[in-house]
């Protein structure tokens, strides 16, 4: 009985689980993303741009934006580290416990093989993604530094690093998916052979 009915609970919470996050990612994946870039945008644009208008970025960064404004920032700034606080830093708190928890069961796997492909699995995600975002948004600042063009540089490699190299290694990272091999060796396979 309580063998039961401890198994049939598990499943349902697992289930429900696994619904939610399927209808956030399926049916409302950008919602806060859009709500979050609406405010901020709409805060920044209504600064008073009267410096050189050229943006020294690969895109139109919010803080680049920010630098060519000739008012006190500092308003928006804090908008920004709030919400750098609430869409990262707690999201990433939030991977972090999980994490650890995942982590405190692998190791409690007996096989090396099996540990092994479990921390696999776990690591690029923490370090590729959360790492380089959080590091450029949690560091917004008004006053130029001494070496303002050295850090300008740091700023645009960072976000090179997470606009386009993490992408770029998802693929590379789902590589270790025993599907996703074979079905990369197969299709290439079929186009050398068919040369």
């Amino acid at each position: 009985m309580f063998l039961g009915l401890a198994m049939g609970t598990t499943e349902c919470v697992l289930l429900g689980m696994m619904v939610f996050d399927r209808y956030v990612a399926i049916c409302n994946p950008w919602i806060i993303g859009v709500v979050n870039s609406a405010v901020q945008t709409v805060f920044v644009v209504q600064l008073p741009f009267c410096r050189n208008n050229v943006i020294h970025h690969f895109s139109c960064e919010i803080l680049t934006v920010m630098k060519l404004a000739c008012a006190d920032i500092s308003g928006d700034e804090f908008i920004m580290f709030v919400a750098a606080i609430l869409f990262t830093l707690v999201p990433l708190l939030l991977i972090v416990i999980s994490y650890s928890l995942i982590i405190s069961s692998i190791l409690k796997i007996h096989t090396s093989e099996g540990r092994s492909k479990a921390f696999s699995t776990c690591s690029a995600h923490l370090i590729i993604f959360s790492g380089t975002i959080l590091f450029m948004y949690m560091k917004p600042k008004s006053k130029e530094p001494l070496n303002s063009d050295v850090l300008d540089a740091i700023d645009k490699l960072i976000s090179m690093f997470y606009g386009v190299m993490s992408p770029m290694m998802n693929p590379l990272i789902s590589l270790r998916n025993k599907d996703v091999k074979e079905a990369v060796t197969h299709l290439s396979n079929r186009r050398f052979f068919s040369k």
